[in-house]
């Protein structure tokens, strides 16, 4: 198994001085989105990406796509559907193909890429955010290279360049009494992705002075609706085949620990077997598996310190979520404190030989759900989702349920509670305000930020879907343009102009009008 890292790798130092119009950091599905829209409407566009890795999650194993109402997919997005429709010859009834496999859709990106003749600078770590005023005028990289451009848009799953920008922003679960909402906050009681059946925390059952096992976070219980700084967990959507022809084993971590998977050798013993439920069947016998249930691929109480960690703690944490996923999938096929039917069921499965093969077939791409969240001028809620209040300046609609994963997993009256998991939906596609994604006047007027936008940690739930996220970069890039064809910044551009650039480029912006 070849190693997989966060890092950049280490090179000479560089100082050169790369200009555009549009400078956009993060090459994720939204940044995509945003360099072909900007290229469309005449700008210079340049990307320059953290990683070694194009595409982010939508090319990072995510093939089973969280799609809410699909006819609320409008513009690049809905171009890209359809040309996995294309690819897989005519897609599903609408002509689009929803399920698919990484490397077709990274292929697909860099087509479109490089057809539009827009270039990617890998491995290039943020370092210094220089402004003049409260216009952002260079990024520089630690390699010394340095980006100038008129508009920048964070394109990062993190929001990187509008912490680093001097942007007002949130990490972490708002109480509910913040913005008058009732689902956000610590959350119990939920009945999915919860424990069905006692087990005990201990490491000797029953003996609280032995420890708690790995897995079970000694935190405090909170109030329901609590406010913390925890984020909903991370894990890696795997793609796996069962393919003999295609299918490579499960290898043993690095680090790898069976004592870390007692709390699921214990589930499982006390009855309960679902760890590898959400199995999403792809084409060519390949799936997207995602978490499910109490214990599985979920890194619950973990990952509280990714969004402002730096690289050493991201490095850190990556490797720590990789060896979690990769060794539950190992420990469940190989130790004897399994169930012979159920390591012969999950042996059924390896890692795809043609999928990957620069990281030893597993996704360099770890799915960062929550990051930080910039606070703007409005801030979309949980009643922008249930359509008690809404946007009047939409530049796209978001339509899945209001979405968290568990955030902690603690101990109450002796037993393990996973606590955060939220499933409620949404009343119907709902529009998302342009002032959600420009920062507040007077922070920075020359910033757009698609993917952590102005939004409640609940409501972020329902908008943080890839579609939307192309949706938003599309939006981002539109507003650049005419801002800088203006000479404006971004909070004064004219929304009526943005909206009928959107509408004219098949954006869908109002759910009553479909």
């Amino acid at each position: 198994m070849s190693n997989i890292e966060y890092t950049e790798s280490n090179k000479a130092r560089e100082t050169k001085l790369i200009r555009a119009d549009l400078c956009i950091y993060g090459a994720s599905s939204a940044g995509i989105a945003a360099a072909i829209q900007a290229r469309r409407m005449g700008l210079n566009v340049v990307i320059v990406e953290s990683s070694f890795h194009l595409g982010g999650l939508t090319t990072g194993g995510l093939g089973m796509t969280d799609t809410g109402n699909k006819a609320a997919i409008g513009g690049v997005a809905h171009e890209f559907y359809e040309a996995l429709g294309r690819y897989y010859g005519g897609g599903e009834a609408d002509g689009m193909q929803w399920t698919f496999e990484p490397s077709v859709a990274k292929n697909i990106y860099e087509d479109w890429l490089q057809s539009a003749e827009v270039p990617v600078y890998f491995e290039k770590q943020l370092d210094v955010v220089e402004k003049n005023g409260e216009r952002i005028s260079c990024l520089v990289m630690k390699d010394g290279s340095r980006y100038g451009a008129r508009i920048f848009i964070d394109a990062t799953y993190e929001g990187d360049l509008l912490a680093s920008a001097g942007v007002s922003y949130h990490v972490g679960r708002e109480a509910n009494e913040v913005y008058q909402e009732t689902l956000n906050g610590v959350h119990y009681g939920h009945p999915n992705h919860n424990f069905k059946t006692w087990v005990d925390p201990y490491i000797v059952p029953g003996k609280p002075d032995s420890g708690l096992i790995a897995g079970v976070q000694d935190v405090p219980v909170l109030h329901q609706g609590a406010g913390d700084a925890s984020v909903q967990a991370y894990n890696f959507r795997i793609c796996l085949t069962n393919v003999p022809d295609n299918r490579l084993p499960i290898p043993q971590p690095p680090g790898y620990d069976p004592d870390a998977y007692t709390l699921l050798a214990r589930y499982i013993k006390a009855g309960v077997w679902d760890a590898l439920r959400l199995h999403k069947p792809m084409p060519n016998g390949k799936t997207d598996l995602n978490n499910f249930g109490a214990v599985s691929t979920d890194y619950i109480g973990g990952c509280d310190q990714w969004p402002e960690g730096d690289v050493r703690t991201r490095e850190r944490l990556f490797q720590d979520i990789r060896r979690h996923n990769m060794g539950l999938l190992y420990f469940l096929g190989h130790d004897d404190q399994i169930p012979e039917a159920i390591r012969n069921e999950v042996g059924q499965w390896g890692l795809p030989a043609d999928e990957y093969p620069n990281t030893g077939h597993w996704t360099p791409q770890l799915y960062v759900r929550e990051g930080r969240r910039m606070i703007s001028s409005l801030v979309m809620t949980e009643r922008h989702c249930r359509g008690y209040d809404q946007a009047h300046d939409s530049v796209g609609l978001a339509s899945y349920k209001m979405d968290s994963h568990n955030c902690r997993r603690l101990v109450i009256d002796g037993r393990c509670i996973n606590e955060g998991n939220v499933e409620v939906p949404s009343s119907a596609p709902y529009p998302i305000s342009y002032r959600s994604i420009v920062p507040k006047e007077g922070e920075c007027d020359n910033l757009l930020v698609p993917i952590c936008l102005s939004t409640s940690h609940i409501a972020y739930g329902s908008i943080r879907m890839e579609p939307v996220f192309m949706i938003l970069g599309q939006s981002a890039a539109t507003a650049a343009a005419l801002a800088i064809e203006a000479d404006c910044t971004v909070q004064d551009v004219e929304y009526a102009r943005l909206r009928q650039k959107l509408l004219d480029d098949k954006q869908v912006l109002d759910w009553q009008s479909c």
